[in-house]
């Protein structure tokens, strides 16, 4: 049976069940004799095993069949549910989720049986301790995985000098600083080498969960290939990490070894004096006569498993384009807001009958009356169904932030420090193509809470913290806008350090930092040499910091924004416009101009006398009601001739009420909705430029990138102190 028309069904139904596993997995956990909750596991297990045999996915459905028999056991009263249960069905649901992604890549489960997994659930089915230790337990020495079989090659001392391509790696300065730090705070530095087995069929994902184990143990300072290139599977079957860390060599293997597929491990402690001193890390550990013979094996078998691989990843090529964009445009719509929908299209016809009738009518006295109420009545169907549009288009948040308190659970233990995710306004919506970006920077800012903001269970004991540290993910619409805030209890941002840390690289001079507020001196750790190097400011350990984070929200025309109080937590506050395709704008005039300000990020509008604007230290300043607010022309930053001699001009203040700024334009137009354009490549480095759109009378008007403009006004504030101090 030809079962390829209904992959797509299936998937989208797939998600659904794993994720109400998951959920019913995180209160299993904390109420072990839920029957409601065990009677919904075994319904969702149950569903995935016949929708996996229907499909022909035989190990799919296999272990869902005996995650079934399990629960059935329970349900029986004959069984209970124990912790080592709980991680072992936790387990199981990440194989779940390995064989859907495979499903969604290349429309096949792939070979991986989980027999592991598989026959752990039956040996505690049937009342027997597994025969095996699951693979995420640390403590136990995994069999040798290497293909030689010797142990000695996971190790500094043992394996051909071939193996350690860790050697080949280069560093540049701000990796050298970070090395250089570690050093002088007594870490280990470790180059890895981590060889995936030539068989499997998702080598990035492995790399991933490689990445996700070290992450818990320190800080990857470099990998080659890059994190993105092995995100992309732009790489053979091996990799090579640097590695900052506290834990010992047989740590780190044993860590790296609890995934699966993983061929063998090469590790050593770095030469740090060679690399500081821009000594080439190839020659570190690495006796010459040795390297000159083994790079050429290396060279020799290179060339075929790496055609063989090639010719592997191009028959899987055309299944992975066509299936998985098709499973991404998929959304799921109320029948409400699409009768919603149909009855204002059968408005627009109406009224388009109705221009036509008035367009062919003979009689002139009438003609400009009835034009102007068609016009009318055409204008508020258009606003309506712009409306109903919109809301066909929104999806709850829910629907990114689900995943995120069992991310929460699993950090929990593998960092040993006792958390908890509270959640609020899942409900909130967004539009689809927000939704569908937003999910890595919450992640990533989530990671880097339970990471770096919350303290260790002695530390919190030590400030009489309770044990357990709290994170809160909140949703909200506020306006126009959805504001996402992620905060914790942690130990907040260190100021004074983060200050000292940026003069010592170099990021800001002394005199700079004198001039600069706390709330400025946080913004630095949005910069990517600074987070690079500085633990407080990486995000997850994996190479990916803050500034990424903040890219990307930009790139949704979205804010972020950081408050801490050390000693008490921190919190990053995100805005978002609900949807990126129409806004509505303010229209502004500068010399012969047009330029459209979003009204999302508008305060408010001010007629000035020029003389009314001051310059202190330089810098153009406004007194709104005894505020002082900074001023920008936007005939300066553009370039544009204006008339200088008038009496007065308008000033547009926008931003939050925390950060703003206040636009000098010549005149006000008005209110439009606006259809956001995007531009060309050659424009997309302007500044103070999102867009364009074309207007009623067909000309275009460029749209302002407010967050862009707060960023030169921040600049102007601390340039102009500085000038003020050197005089």
């Amino acid at each position: 049976m030809d079962t390829s028309q209904y992959l797509e069904i299936f998937i989208d139904e797939t998600k659904e069940h794993l994720q109400s596993l998951s959920d019913h997995f995180m209160v299993l956990e904390k109420e072990p004799d839920n029957a409601d909750t065990i009677n919904e596991i075994f319904r969702s297990a149950h569903t995935l095993k016949g929708m996996a045999g229907t499909m022909g996915f035989v190990n799919m459905q296999n272990l869902t069949h005996k995650m079934e028999d399990v629960f059935s056991v329970i349900r029986d009263g004959n069984m209970k549910v124990t912790p080592d249960l709980v991680d072992l069905l936790f387990r199981g649901l990440d194989a779940l989720e390995a064989y859907q992604d495979n499903i969604i890549n290349t429309s096949s489960e792939g070979d991986e049986t989980n027999d592991d997994i598989v026959n752990a659930l039956i040996a505690m089915k049937e009342g027997k301790a597994p025969d095996s230790a699951p693979n995420n337990e640390k403590s136990a020495e995994p069999a040798p995985a290497s293909a030689d079989g010797a142990p000695a090659a996971s190790s500094s001392d043992g394996g051909d000098d071939a193996a350690k391509k860790y050697l080949d790696i280069t560093y540049v300065d701000f990796e050298k600083n970070a090395i250089k730090e570690a050093e002088e705070q007594n870490k280990n530095v470790y180059g890895i080498t981590v060889y995936i087995q030539e068989n499997c069929l998702l080598k990035a994902a492995r790399a991933f969960l490689v990445f996700k184990e070290l992450e818990v143990l320190g800080e990857v300072v470099k990998s080659v290939p890059t994190v993105q290139d092995i995100e992309d599977e732009k790489f053979d079957l091996d990799f090579s990490v640097t590695l900052i860390t506290d834990a010992s060599e047989k740590e780190v293997v044993s860590a790296i070894k609890t995934v699966s597929e993983i061929e063998k491990v090469t590790i050593g402690k770095l030469n740090i004096p060679e690399i500081v001193n821009d000594g080439a890390s190839k020659d570190v550990d690495a006796p010459k006569a040795d390297d000159s013979a083994a790079p050429k094996k290396e060279e020799t078998s290179k060339p075929a498993a790496a055609a063989a691989k090639k010719a592997k990843e191009d028959k899987k090529a055309p299944a992975k384009s066509s299936s998985k964009p098709v499973v991404n445009r998929s959304v799921r719509v109320d029948i409400e807001k699409l009768d919603d929908l149909m009855n204002q299209v059968s408005e627009l016809i109406i009224a388009k009958n109705g221009l036509v009738s008035v367009s062919e009518s003979e009689s002139a006295a009438t003609d400009a009356q009835s034009f102007t109420e068609q016009i009318e009545y055409l204008e508020r169907i258009t606003t309506t169904l712009h409306e109903s549009i919109m809301k066909v288009r929104m999806v709850p948040i829910e629907s990114v932030v689900n995943r995120f308190p069992r991310m929460i659970r699993d950090l929990s233990k593998k960092l040993d420090k006792p958390m908890e995710l509270y959640m609020s306004g899942e409900d909130t919506e967004l539009d689809r193509t927000v939704i569908d970006e937003i999910g890595d920077p919450l992640m990533h800012l989530l990671r880097n809470s339970a990471d770096h903001g919350i303290e260790s269970v002695e530390r919190r004991r030590e400030l009489g913290k309770p044990e357990q540290g709290s994170v809160w993910l909140n949703a909200s619409q506020v306006g126009n806008n959805v504001v996402i805030e992620v905060k914790d209890d942690g130990g907040g941002i260190d100021v004074e350090k983060v200050r000292t840390k940026a003069i010592e690289r170099g990021t800001i001079t002394e005199e700079q930092a004198e001039a600069m507020e706390d709330k400025d001196i946080i913004d630095l750790l949005f910069l990517p040499s600074f987070s690079t190097a500085e633990k407080i400011t990486d995000v997850s350990g994996r190479g990916v910091g803050l500034d990424v984070v903040k890219t990307m929200i930009e790139k949704l025309n979205g804010t972020i924004q950081v408050t801490s109080e050390h000693g008490k937590g921190s919190k990053f506050s995100i805005r978002l416009p609900l949807t990126l395709a129409i806004i509505q704008g303010l229209l502004v005039r500068v010399g012969r101009e047009v330029y459209s300000i979003p009204i999302a990020s508008v305060i408010e509008s001010v007629r000035v006398k020029k003389s009314e604007i001051n310059t202190i230290d330089n810098h153009e300043v406004l007194n709104v009601r005894n505020e002082v607010i900074s001023v920008l022309r936007l005939s300066r930053l553009f370039n544009i001739r204006t008339n200088e001699d008038g009496e007065y001009c308008f000033v547009v203040i926008v931003g939050s009420q925390d950060k703003k700024i206040g636009v000098m334009v010549d005149n006000l137009i008005g209110e439009e909705d606006v259809v956001i354009k995007p531009l060309r490549d050659q424009f997309t480095q302007s500044p103070g430029i999102s867009g364009a759109s074309i207007l009623g009378d067909g000309s275009v008007s460029l749209i302002i990138d407010v967050t862009q403009l707060l960023e030169l006004g921040v600049r102007q504030e601390i340039e102009a102190r500085q000038e003020s101090a050197y005089e």
